[in-house]
């Protein structure tokens, strides 16, 4: 059996997610205080809403907890994963695990990340259900928006990401196509060409860190394959590049046995893991 941990990411936030974990790991969430200037457990216990959906402050929420519950399950449960994925956000908690950074580091990094793609500008994100990636390349290079694919989530559930009055025209360009399109709550073009400026800034910050070699197997976004040498690079083609988790969730349901256990706020990963498996046994029946 090959135990599988999936990271949580932005998105699966809500006041009061982490209680527990945050009374029961102090010395972590203090160091977190340090970093950020600001209770991080406040924040996640008390919001409000709006601050605690502000990409900003996301980010570096979603991380502590991730963490901490990663901590936790491998302290209580006594297993310490084969492989390790993260969706988008979630992939700095896994490489955490992986012991690429420590974990106030990787707060570090993540803090900066969150502040670059805050100050990429306003932008849009819609999810688009009942159609795969290659119909809504089509459709969105037929139409000249400059509207790119962003999340890969499953093999008919696509993100899309650009300007808003862009992405404000996509559930007309996808009428008649698609089941259905939905605005998803988000601030930025987040993994779109939107995000180039802040992939430079950010590998210029990266060049002050010096990662570790992974311990763990990491599946990156970028490809849906392993990790190789280049983590800091692949971390910053994330920024601009689609997040590939329908190819990452395939990948590793071709380990032996996996058993896929969801870390941090929220079981939207498991949902999506199951889809893909649905997905999966459809195209083998139909075949």
């Amino acid at each position: 059996m090959t135990l599988i941990h999936l990271f949580a990411g932005q998105g699966s936030q809500r006041v009061g997610m982490g209680r527990d974990l945050l009374a029961a790991y102090p010395n972590l969430v203090r160091q977190a205080d340090s970093v950020l200037g600001y209770s991080v457990a406040e924040l996640c216990l008390d919001g409000p809403a709006e601050r605690l959906a502000d990409t900003r402050y996301t980010q570096c929420a979603v991380y502590v907890v991730d963490a901490l519950a990663y901590i936790d399950s491998v302290r209580t449960s006594g297993r310490i994963p084969e492989a390790l994925a993260g969706h988008s956000l979630g992939e700095y908690a896994a490489l955490f695990a992986a012991g690429v950074f420590d974990f106030r580091t990787g707060l570090e990094i993540v803090a900066k990340r969150a502040e670059l793609m805050a100050d990429a500008g306003p932008g849009a994100m819609s999810a688009v259900i009942g159609l795969g990636e290659d119909r809504v390349r089509a459709l969105l290079d037929s139409s000249g928006l400059p509207v790119d694919i962003a999340n890969l989530n499953a093999p008919d559930q696509i993100v899309v990401s650009g300007p808003r009055e862009a992405v404000g025209e996509v559930p007309a360009l996808m009428s008649g196509h698609a089941q259905t399109v939905v605005p998803l709550r988000v601030s930025g073009a987040f993994h779109s060409r939107s995000m180039a400026p802040a992939t430079r800034e950010f590998a210029s910050f990266l060049d002050g860190y010096v990662l570790a070699r992974l311990k763990i197997p990491v599946i990156a976004n970028t490809t849906g394959r392993p990790y190789d040498d280049d983590i800091a690079g692949t971390l910053c083609r994330q920024l601009h590049l689609p997040v590939r988790w329908s190819d990452t969730v395939v990948h590793l349901l071709g380990l032996p046995d996996p058993e896929f256990r969801e870390i941090g706020p929220g079981n939207t990963l498991t949902g999506l893991t199951r889809r893909i498996q649905a997905s999966l046994r459809a195209s083998v029946v139909t075949a």
